[in-house]
């Protein structure tokens, strides 16, 4: 019976240690599959995390000169800023002038131009303007506040013309003074003052122009001829204190 028991015993443990190693073998492959599987994950990844990086590069490239389309309007700021001054206009009496003195409030205001063709502004005083244009008003106006501001800078801007002004008289609708504005020729003229009226003598019109010595010209005008084409030089541009005169 012992001899039995024992045989029994070693064909047990024969048994168990077979199970044992089938065991092990496919714990072994399981381990393995696990292995290839996480490389083949760890891969992907890497591919992925690859491809994103390269999409945000090629993304920052494509929206970097988004940055560059401000830089024109800049320049059409600066290139609209840096107008010449105009130093053609003079200015008359009832003009309203703008002037600026930088970093000077309490200056800086907009006047009219008084009857006796001054104006007057605080730490300046009272200043001819008439006669002059808006550049050499301002070389008069800092040259007196050198005196209390260093360096002044100033500006005068013609905000309303009231001084070049033109009359009309005679047979039109509405008679009466006008002020000059954007270059009137007499037909401009004629049709500000409403047109003629019923009796006027469309060929014999003239204009009064007073010369620089203190003499007047008169100079005609026919209307017929000039809408029909004939002769347009007629059609003069009406500069001021003229008088337009329709019989």
């Amino acid at each position: 019976m012992t001899r039995e028991a024992s045989r029994t015993a070693e064909k047990r443990q024969g048994a168990t240690m077979t199970k044992t190693t089938g065991t092990g073998t496919t714990g072994r492959k399981a381990a393995g599959n696990l292995w290839r599987t996480a490389l083949v994950a760890a891969s992907t990844c890497l591919l992925i995390a690859d491809g994103l990086w390269a999409q945000a590069g090629s993304g920052g490239a494509a929206t970097a000169p988004t940055a560059n389309p401000a830089q024109p309007t800049q320049n059409v700021e600066a290139s609209t800023a840096s107008k010449p001054h105009d130093d053609s206009f003079v200015i008359g009496n009832d003009d309203v002038l703008a002037i600026n003195v930088w970093k000077e409030p309490d200056i800086s205001r907009s006047i009219p131009v008084r009857s006796d063709g001054k104006i007057s502004l605080p730490l300046v005083g009272e200043v001819q303007a008439t006669g002059r244009t808006p550049l050499k008003l301002e070389v008069e106006i800092a040259s007196r506040l050198k005196n209390y501001i260093s360096e002044p800078e100033v500006t005068v801007i013609v905000q309303q013309i009231n001084s070049q002004k033109f009359n009309i008289l005679g047979q039109v609708n509405h008679a009466g003074t006008f002020v000059i504005a954007n270059s009137p020729t007499v037909l401009d003229a004629i049709a500000l003052a409403g047109g003629f009226r019923d009796f006027a003598k469309q060929k014999s019109i003239y204009i009064l122009r007073q010369n620089a010595d203190g003499t007047q010209s008169r100079i005609p005008f026919n209307y017929k001829e000039v809408v029909k084409g004939q002769n347009p030089a007629q059609n003069i541009k009406i500069q001021p204190r003229d008088t337009i005169v329709v019989p």
